[in-house]
């Protein structure tokens, strides 16, 4: 059964961890991510090999039964049970490299992709074999895939491995929950969707799964992508084949401001998580850019610069939906106020929503959702041009852990329904809601100095209706509660006097 929460990655980064030793984290951390590529195959693999197994008429041997549910080929050398088997000796290392040698030789798809450096000698074989031998839970079968424990691992790994060496990796994978309310809220039917930095697919996996839960077929979308970092790319690239997703991510992984490959595409729909405030994102070697068509990004902060390669990738009718810190909605250093001010007098910006914190467990900054499009008139059913929907989503979601938050599905359905109803998309006739939502003008946000916080136009939610009980009562009730936690606040306050006192230190 697979395991999402927070303890089941910090458990995993513990058994990851005995590979370090002497290894600088940037190497240990392909070693480690390797492990996790070979068992997410390997795990989906064996998982329809035992289905076959029980079938009377199917050959478990027969290749062409895994190419038939989109399953890729291990072949036995190269399958995790084989690997645990072998964990001990000495060659452990020389039968990984193998096994990923075997593994590209029959999938095309993954030709490329898996590190196959794990016999070196600076890799120490018994901790190697101790942490096979630990990999005891599922990455790979149907489970863990429809809750995307690789890609949660792997964003969980990132910023440790970050930390370990000591700086900001600038790469987040993007929750499941919010990935989900961005597909919600574009309903990518049919037609060309893009991510500028797609992580590890996640974007274009919750699309997929939109297009099946609406009878749609795959073959009425198609993918475009692009990934700079060299081991996210191949992490995304096996994340879409093994689930059977035809993308192109590119021919090599590339930086999208500097490298764009995908110069002629206009999109449908565009949905992305960039990274947060980059500051050497190499804009001072882009200052006459075509894209910037609302002004020159701050060299400082590539935040705005995202925004208009989005636009710039945009189709005529096309929406884009993508993640930002929350400080995009209301700087007013010199050239970011000057691109917001343009881009809102242009009715480019359609909806912003802010979101809960607590949502991003390896940042702790707030984040909002932006939604651009170049022709609101035309992508919906009433007229919305010279408005702009803001929705303040903070008080949404639930504590999954004591630190993680995470959007239930009515949450979702009750900011992407909002949307629809004012679009004009649904059924549904749209309502402002004190505290949640408001369709304000630009005239506006003009006279708020075109500060796009939704806090600002949708006011405070209404009280809610007092309760019957009596005031005397309440305030009788109240009392005695606060005095209880007075009275254990000063208990606590004597044991930690106590305990420093034992200690040497009187306070």
């Amino acid at each position: 059964m697979a395991t999402t929460g927070i303890e089941f990655e910090e458990k995993l980064w513990g058994m990851a961890d005995k590979l370090r030793g002497s290894m600088d984290a940037s190497e240990y951390k392909h070693v480690v991510l390797g492990l996790l590529f070979l068992k997410y195959v390997s795990d989906s693999f064996e998982e329809l090999h035992y289905q076959l197994q029980e079938e009377a008429w199917a050959d478990p041997e027969d290749k062409d039964e895994y190419m038939a549910e989109n399953v890729f080929w291990v072949p036995k050398k190269a399958r995790w049970t084989y690997i645990k088997e072998n964990a001990k000796k000495p060659e452990i290392g020389q039968i990984i490299d193998d096994a990923m040698v075997a593994i590209e030789a029959e999938n095309e798809s993954l030709r490329g992709v898996l590190p196959k450096n794990y016999a070196r000698p600076d890799l120490d074989k018994s901790r190697l074999g101790e942490t096979i031998d630990m990999f005891s839970f599922q990455v790979g079968d149907k489970e863990s895939k429809a809750q995307d424990v690789l890609g949660r691992v792997y964003e969980y790994f990132l910023s440790k491995f970050a930390a370990a060496e000591g700086k900001g990796s600038g790469e987040f994978y993007t929750p499941m929950s919010v990935v989900q309310l961005l597909v919600e809220m574009l309903e990518p039917y049919q037609g060309r969707v893009y991510d500028p930095c797609c992580g590890s697919g996640g974007m274009f996996v919750q699309s997929e799964k939109f297009v099946e839960e609406h009878q749609g077929t795959l073959d009425d979308i198609a993918i475009y992508g692009q990934e700079s970092n060299p081991t996210t790319w191949k992490l995304a690239k096996m994340n879409l084949a093994i689930r059977g997703i035809d993308a192109d991510l590119g021919e090599y992984q590339a930086d999208t401001f500097h490298d764009d490959l995908h110069k002629r595409l206009k999109a449908d729909y565009i949905l992305a998580n960039p990274p947060f405030n980059v500051s050497d994102w190499g804009g001072e070697r882009l200052q006459e850019d075509a894209r910037w068509k609302y002004g020159t990004p701050p060299k400082g902060n590539a935040n705005y610069a995202w925004i208009q390669h989005i636009l710039s990738k945009l189709a005529p009718t096309g929406t884009a939906g993508f993640v930002l810190a929350n400080g995009s909605m209301s700087t007013n250093s010199l050239q970011e106020f000057e691109i917001r001010k343009n881009l809102i007098e242009g009715d480019l910006v359609e909806c912003i929503v802010t979101l809960p914190g607590q949502l991003f467990y390896s940042t702790p900054i707030p984040v909002c959702l932006w939604f651009v499009t170049k022709n609101k008139a035309k992508n919906g059913k009433r007229e919305r041009a010279g408005e702009i929907l803001f929705i303040d989503a903070r008080n949404l979601g639930h504590m999954t852990t004591r630190t993680l938050k995470e959007f239930s599905a009515q949450d979702i359905m009750k900011v992407a329904d909002t949307y629809h109803n004012w679009r004009g998309t649904s059924d549904v006739a749209y309502e402002e809601s004190e505290g949640f939502c408001k369709a304000a003008t630009i005239e506006e946000v003009r006279e708020h100095d075109y500060i796009l916080i939704p806090g600002r136009y949708v006011g405070l939610e209404k009280e809610k209706e007092d309760d019957d009980e009596p005031f005397d009562e309440k305030m009788e009730r109240l009392t005695d509660e606060l005095s209880e936690q007075f009275k254990e606040s000063n208990q606590l306050e004597k044991q930690i006097r106590n305990a420093l006192g034992g200690l040497g230190y009187d306070i």
